[in-house]
């Protein structure tokens, strides 16, 4: 196929050049590499944006969800497809399928499987898309060489027909197929940053998920007497006991406290002068 002149002070050659030459193999897999891009942003915008939505419920259940006196009452503050409610409503079905076995299980073997299984199915959901751009990280730089080689040989045997051997006549059509490489390489690199930051933010969720539900076993295997400690608990004390203020709960790796024991450590290992006769 002939290749159309180029206009005066226009060069020769580039991309569509290149297409032309390559003919259909050139064309495939330049259409290949682009479907791998508009799949690599599409996965990182949305799953950055469902990372933020599980992040922020997080949130949610630090500030508010320890502070309810019941798990059905804690569950009705986190929105419908929140990731911490459907473990709370998990939970609550286990405990009540426990009572029903007819083959006695241990319920805190039962609950602990329970609860790592709703946890598991959250974690695939988050790993949706990332075998996609793994696949085009290491794949992509392979399919753009391919398209480099084809364009390479299809000029080669041009220049060979035409009989002219002059650097100038090599040098610009072999250039031109090198432009498969470089874009093979555009498409790779992103893909394996958004591949490696998604991983990253995904560990991290995870193990708040985790915090969260090793929290919820010991409530429940508690009968709601262990909860998470309290930020903020030894600020006020009033007439010997110390007043809880409600703020968020701490970090999960904090011990956890008993809801029956509202003394601090101060007030609980040290006596004031005003105590003594």
């Amino acid at each position: 196929m002939a290749t159309p002149a180029a206009a005066p002070g226009e060069s020769p050659y580039g991309l569509m050049q290149a297409l032309q030459e390559g003919g259909v193999i050139s064309w495939s897999v330049f259409i290949i590499l682009v479907i791998m891009s508009l799949g690599t942003f599409y996965i990182l915008f949305t799953k950055l944006m469902q990372q933020q939505k599980i992040m922020s419920q997080g949130r949610k259940v630090r500030a508010s969800f320890w502070n309810s006196p019941n798990l059905r009452d804690a569950s009705t503050k986190l929105e419908q497809r929140s990731a911490y409610r459907a473990i709370v409503e998990d939970a609550l079905v286990a405990q009540e399928q426990h009572g029903k076995l007819t083959d006695p299980i241990d319920q805190h073997d039962w609950m602990s499987n329970s609860l790592a299984r709703s946890q598991g199915s959250i974690g695939a959901r988050l790993g949706e898309g990332l075998a996609f751009l793994a696949t085009v990280g290491s794949t992509a730089p392979f399919i753009g060489l391919f398209g480099t080689v084809i364009g390479i040989y299809r000029a080669l045997i041009k220049i060979g027909a035409s009989g002219q051997a002059s650097i100038d006549t090599v040098a610009g059509p072999v250039g031109e197929a090198l432009i498969m490489t470089a874009l093979g390489l555009v498409v790779a690199v992103p893909a394996v940053l958004a591949y490696n930051w998604l991983v990253r933010r995904n560990k991290s969720i995870m193990e708040d998920l985790a915090a969260f539900t090793n929290d919820l076993h010991g409530f429940l295997m508690s009968n709601g007497q262990v909860k998470p400690r309290m930020a903020g608990t030894g600020g006020n004390t009033r007439g010997g006991t110390t007043a809880r203020t409600g703020a968020a709960p701490a970090r999960a790796s904090d011990e956890p406290l008993r809801t029956g024991d509202t003394r601090t450590g101060a007030a609980a290992g040290t006596t004031t002068v005003s105590d003594r006769p």
